[in-house]
């Protein structure tokens, strides 16, 4: 992404701020795995928003209308024998250089410079509670500040929450954001499809996980946006499941949520298809049935319609369908209102999604569902699950698990499915099963 993006979102936010006030985001921490070996490293998505600055160890300092300096970045210094091991750093050139800050510290100064900056604002916009360490220290600062202010010196009236300006920026995603979204988007749909060739009787959950990996990779894209779900027969029925750990069977069904992160962009994508290529007639019913109201769901994103009314779609068309298959009993308007359905479709419908697969954003404004715009995205994934027990259940519906889920733009004349390339249909998934898998 172009460093003109990151300087675009924060001349916004600046402008929203408005003079005498200050920002402050400081990145994610590395975090130990085991004894002197990290986690995989990944920049806290609100910090990453506005800087592109992909190293830990940094705190980004806006200040609107400052003469020296708007974009100030504290960060690690140039050192070359800790590079040699762990491998280069932007230091004070870099972060001005490469990554448009108006002047760079070493983040080992910012007790020393930062108060100073602090006496010179009104307002601090600041995300309190996400570092403990960093929230100490300005409480420190500030109250520092405002004892010292006898001799003259005014510094910040409040503290102003950040994250609600930045997550409200966030949720309307701009044609770079798009591009790359699009981007992970196309990626985990190869990836989709190399595991459906994959998938038959005897493989296993974790080497099927293992085919969706080394395709996002081999295409460039090294993260996954989350642990990825892979779960046949009963395991399906678990929603978050992800011990990925069974031998998958004949005549069950694999369910697979797995998505890959471009530029700390996520995609979120699941899929089910029977394990031998070919579905039962049970398991047809409930797929197509989960399908339809997928259908619905996505007819309803668009402009003017409210967040809630996807999933009103969702259930209405689920509720009539397991009416009609005799798995729930009654009247469809008791059955929704009584919320029955949960027994089989007990989440929602979607969820917000772009730098955070779950992502920021508001569901309701002053109470009421929030209306769809344009530049939204989000997920709509309907499903059906029945464990084995169901109470009143025949059991030819027992251990079927099935969810659908695409990315969906909201767009100026409707929607666009970002995810559209992954096969869903009954037909598409069936042929593409039933071609070799090249190894």
């Amino acid at each position: 992404m172009l460093a003109s993006e990151f300087k675009r979102r924060r001349r916004e936010l600046m402008r929203m701020m408005g003079p005498g006030s200050i920002a402050i985001l400081p990145t994610a921490p590395l975090l130990i795995r085991n004894r002197d070996v990290h986690y995989p490293y990944r920049p806290d998505s609100d910090f990453f928003y506005l800087t592109g600055f992909p190293e830990p160890e940094a705190v980004c300092v806006l200040i609107p209308g400052r003469k020296q300096a708007e974009y100030i970045l504290f960060n690690r210094e140039r050192d070359p024998n800790k590079e040699q091991w762990d491998g280069a750093r932007a230091g004070q050139e870099g972060a001005c250089e490469l990554y448009g800050a108006d002047d760079s510290f070493p983040i080992g100064d910012l007790d020393d410079i930062l108060p100073g900056m602090l006496e010179q604002s009104e307002q601090v916009y600041y995300a309190m509670g996400c570092n403990a360490d960093l929230d100490k220290r300005l409480s420190e600062w500030i109250n520092r500040i405002r004892y010292e202010s006898r001799s003259g010196q005014q510094g910040p009236m409040g503290i102003i929450a950040l994250d609600h300006y930045l997550h409200e920026m966030r949720l309307y995603k701009s044609r770079a954001e798009l591009k790359v979204m699009r981007q992970a988007a196309h990626i985990s749909a190869n990836a989709h499809k190399k595991v459906m060739q994959a998938c038959k009787p005897g493989v296993w959950e974790y080497q099927l996980e293992a085919e969706f990996v080394r395709e996002c990779v081999h295409q460039g894209a090294k993260a996954q946006a989350y642990p990825p779900i892979v779960g046949a027969g009963a395991n399906a029925c678990t929603l978050h499941y992800i011990d990925n750990k069974d031998q998958v069977e004949d005549q069950q069904l694999l369910l697979i949520d797995a998505g890959c992160e471009v530029e700390c962009y996520a995609s979120d994508i699941t899929r089910t298809y029977p394990v031998n290529g070919r579905f039962s007639e049970p398991q047809r019913q409930l797929y197509e049935l989960v399908l339809a109201a997928q259908h619905a769901a996505i007819e309803k994103v668009k402009p003017g319609n409210h967040w809630n009314d996807p999933h009103d779609a969702a259930v209405r068309t689920i509720s009539r369908g397991l009416l009609k298959l005799g798995l729930l009993k009654g009247s469809l308007a008791s059955v929704i209102k009584e919320e029955k359905y949960k027994a089989f479709f007990p989440h929602r419908t979607g969820h917000w999604i772009g730098m955070d697969v779950h992502d920021v954003g508001d569901y309701k404004v002053d109470g009421t569902w929030r209306l769809l715009e344009p530049g939204m995205v989000l997920t709509i994934e309907p499903g059906i699950y029945v464990p084995t027990g169901s109470k009143g259940v025949a059991k030819k519906w027992w251990n079927i698990g099935i969810r659908i889920e695409d990315d969906v733009l909201v767009t100026k004349e409707g929607h666009e499915v970002l995810t559209k390339e992954t096969p869903k249909s009954v037909e598409e998934i069936e042929a593409i099963m039933a071609k070799p898998h090249a190894d």
